[in-house]
C-alpha cells in the first residue's frame, strides 16, 4: 500500500489559525502530513527553529496524521527525501495566487513528479498573516483569536523581554500608519 504523504512548508513565525486549518484539511486529504518549518527563510524571523517547531508540535497535537519536522535547503529535495508526492500551500488573497503560481512552476520544474496542492483559506482566517500577527503583538494587542493559547503566550513573552535580539518596534509594518 502506497502512503499518500504531502508536505505543508512554511516559516510559521508564528503559527496561526489559518495554518492549522490548513493543516487540518490536507490531513483529512492525505495519510500523512509533514509540517516542515523552514529554518532560514530569508526574512528576519522572531521565532527560531526549534521554538516554531515546538509551538506547533503542541497546536497540531491532536491530528493524529501530522507530523513537524524542521528542514533546510531546497524544498523539493526534501519533499522527495521524506517520500512524499505533494507539497500543500494556502491561499488567502489574491496577490497570495501569484506568489504561489510562480512557485509552483519553478518547483514543477525542478520536480515535475511533485505536484502542488492548493487549499483556499477559510473565510474566517482570510485576515490573519503571521506578519499581522507579530504586528499586533509587538503593539501589545490582543492576538488571542488568531493563534492558539500556547502561541499567544509565546509572543507576549518575546515582546515583553527588554532584553531580546531586535526589541522594540522593528516587527510593525502597517498599523501605525
Amino acid at each position: 500500500m502506497t502512503i499518500r504523504r504531502a508536505v505543508y512548508p512554511g516559516s510559521f513565525d508564528p503559527a496561526h489559525y489559518g495554518h492549522i486549518d490548513i493543516t487540518t484539511r490536507a490531513a483529512r486529504t492525505f495519510d500523512e502530513v509533514i509540517v516542515a518549518v523552514y529554518d532560514k527563510p530569508a526574512k528576519q524571523l522572531l521565532f527560531t527553529v526549534d521554538e516554531r517547531v515546538a509551538m506547533l508540535r503542541e497546536a497540531l497535537k491532536d491530528i493524529t496524521n501530522v507530523r513537524v519536522a524542521p528542514f533546510s535547503g531546497l524544498l523539493v529535495h526534501y519533499v522527495r527525501e521524506v517520500g512524499a508526492f505533494a507539497i500543500v500551500r494556502g491561499l488567502r488573497v489574491f496577490s497570495d495566487f501569484e506568489l504561489e503560481f510562480r512557485m509552483a512552476l519553478a518547483n514543477r520544474r525542478l520536480a515535475p513528479e511533485i505536484d502542488v496542492i492548493n487549499f483556499i483559506a477559510d473565510e474566517k482566517h482570510l485576515h490573519i498573516s503571521s506578519s499581522t500577527v507579530r504586528e499586533i503583538a509587538s503593539l501589545g494587542g490582543d492576538v488571542s483569536s488568531m493563534v492558539p493559547p500556547a502561541i499567544e503566550a509565546a509572543l507576549i513573552a518575546k515582546f515583553s523581554d527588554p532584553n531580546r535580539d531586535g526589541a522594540g518596534t522593528n516587527y510593525v509594518v502597517s498599523l501605525p500608519d
